[in-house]
């Protein structure tokens, strides 16, 4: 078995647990067509009612699919969506799990992403997911700090971590696949001091130079960096000030993934942090804008309330 064709087993049948005689909704678009196409091959071989429906590239992350797509996503058991641009903090993403679907969301997935991380060990993931999730429910604090220059402190409590299992049997479930971290919506307002991406950052892939922000009242206040700087400035202001919101706090998990300039795989990277701007709606937070921009953060340390969890990339607990 290739193993193309072996991960799309995975996902349908592993992470998704598909079952024979269950609706099966893969969307797409231009980009992804042929892992589209593998995934929809191998759902009819597992005897389900598969469907393939192909869309229009949305433009940004975070942007709603069109109306018949998001209906369609409400009257299945299992969505798979396999896009170039995320679905996963959509109101129609939040809707289908509302009405009991099973969803998978692969922004931005290619051949060789899915054949290298959807052959993880997934029960291994679902572990340190769900162990992680708890130390950020826990925390009241986080605090980013890199050679870098990153110095972020952001606020948490109240908020509930979420593990990124891999594992999406129950109804109403949803996670990325791949799958690998555990993250948390911080609380608005609190996050302040510098963030330094410089892994990658959504929408604009491996950066050739850091980004360097400041962060003030849980909101970027200023973008430095050359080229990519002005890039992200413009995906920021084409949605107003909700789109300059900190939502996002994660940790990646996977050791299979690697720094792939693809945001999907970058933050489930073993040992990164990456901290998102824009909407939090879909993970526990209040604001809503249809935009959600990870920046992935190499090496790392992160403290919960002043404990150490991760130093210099490497996990200590």
């Amino acid at each position: 078995m290739d193993q193309l064709r072996k991960a799309a087993e995975i996902t349908l049948r592993d992470c998704m647990g598909v079952r024979e005689g269950e609706k099966v909704l893969i969307v797409i678009d231009e980009v992804t067509r042929s892992i589209g196409l593998k995934l929809f091959e191998r759902a009819k071989e597992l005897r389900t009612e598969a469907m393939l429906v192909e869309m229009v590239s949305r433009k940004t992350h975070g942007e709603e699919p069109p109306v018949a797509v998001a209906e369609a996503m409400k009257r299945v058991q299992v969505v798979v969506a396999a896009t170039s641009k995320s679905l996963s903090h959509t109101q129609a993403r939040q809707e289908a799990n509302r009405a009991g679907a099973r969803i998978a969301s692969m922004p931005g997935i290619t051949p060789d992403i899915m054949a290298r991380t959807l052959n993880a060990d997934y029960r291994e993931i679902e572990r340190a997911s769900l162990k992680f999730a708890s130390y950020l429910t826990q925390a009241s604090t986080a605090r980013i700090t890199t050679a870098a220059g990153t110095d972020l402190v952001i606020g948490l409590e109240g908020r509930e971590g979420k593990p990124d299992t891999g594992i999406y049997h129950e109804p109403g479930s949803f996670g990325n696949l791949p799958a690998g971290e555990a993250y948390i919506a911080p609380v608005e307002g609190t996050a302040r001091g510098k963030l330094v991406v410089d892994g990658s950052m959504a929408g604009i892939g491996r950066l050739s130079q850091p980004l360097e922000m400041r962060v003030e009242e849980g909101k970027v206040v200023e973008v430095k960096g050359g080229p990519e700087a002005e890039l992200l400035r413009q995906m920021l202001e084409m949605h107003g000030e909700p789109a300059y919101n900190i939502a996002e706090l994660g940790l990646g998990l996977n050791g299979r993934a690697i720094l792939s300039g693809v945001v999907l795989e970058d933050e489930k990277v073993l040992g990164t942090v990456h901290v998102a701007l824009g909407d939090n709606s879909t993970i526990g937070g209040r604001v809503q804008v249809p935009s959600h921009l990870d920046g992935v953060i190499l090496k790392p340390t992160v403290e919960l309330d002043g404990e150490i969890i991760l130093r210099e990339g490497k996990f200590v607990l």
